[in-house]
């Protein structure tokens, strides 16, 4: 089965590190024209998009706070002006929030998780399906996580925002299917990137995550990108309104395996 993107212009939120900056190497990999979406880092940008030019392909970098849509309509309109549309969307940006009690938790950080991951998700999808839905083509894919369906004590504004998510995107793809527009999610589990290094680098806390996982390890970016990679592609084309947890099983709910 070959995958092929070639010229396909995709856009990826949050794509100059972590799962982004995999997704984007995937994406490029595959011959696609490359636009990665930063609000921090520019330098890490700058890395990226001289790579992917510098192996043949197609890339920009682009500065815009999700939350924000006038920013988000400017970014748009710039990649409509580089490359005359867009084809690919990868919701990717999003943040953890700092930990605390649901009656503990201070409503203007609580409001930023919101803003961030679901609004701004909202945001780019909008802009998104606004130039997909006229030329009857194009796929949204939305990062949830595993915590869209499992509680996370201490998060729960991040559990709402993914949560979220994933009946957005079921919802938009209600709306887009009838326009030939894909609109799906994209949910990891415990995956080795530079943000929760905390949590795999030590080695207690790592024992206790492994029990989380019947496959017993911890996932790699690259699992998630090659993922969204066939997601995006048409390899998937009949796959649209649901959720695909790339979890090592975490949401199969591995403390039942003994018995309840």
């Amino acid at each position: 089965m070959d995958i092929d993107l070639t010229g396909k212009r995709v856009l990826v939120t949050g794509g100059n590190s972590g799962l982004g900056a995999a997704i984007a190497k995937a994406f490029s990999a595959e011959g696609a024209c490359v636009a990665i979406n930063y609000l921090v880092n520019p330098e890490e940008t700058d890395t990226l998009v001289k790579q992917f030019v510098t192996a043949g392909g197609k890339a920009l970098g682009l500065m815009a706070d999700i939350s924000d849509a006038e920013a988000i309509e400017a970014m748009f309109e710039e990649i409509d002006e580089a490359w005359g549309g867009i084809d690919i969307l990868v919701n990717n940006a999003g943040i953890d929030g700092h930990a605390a009690l649901g009656w503990e938790a201070e409503p203007d950080a609580w409001g930023k998780v919101i803003d961030i991951n679901l609004k701004g998700a909202f945001l780019c999808a909008r802009a998104a399906l606004k130039r997909m839905v006229p030329q009857k083509s194009g796929v949204v894919l939305n990062t949830s996580s595993v915590h869209e369906v499992i509680a996370w004590t201490g998060y729960s504004a991040y559990t709402a925002s993914k949560a979220g998510v994933s009946m957005m995107s079921k919802s938009l793809a209600q709306e887009a299917a009838p326009h030939g527009v894909r609109v799906l999610c994209i949910a990891p589990g415990a995956i080795r990137t530079p943000i929760n290094k905390a949590v795999w680098s030590d080695p207690e806390t790592y024992k206790d995550l492994l029990t989380k996982i019947p496959l017993g390890r911890i996932g790699e970016a690259e699992d998630i990108a090659r993922m969204a990679v066939v997601l995006a592609s048409d390899v998937a084309g009949y796959i649209t309104g649901t959720t695909v947890f790339v979890d090592g099983g975490m949401t199969d709910y591995p403390s039942f395996a003994h018995g309840g």
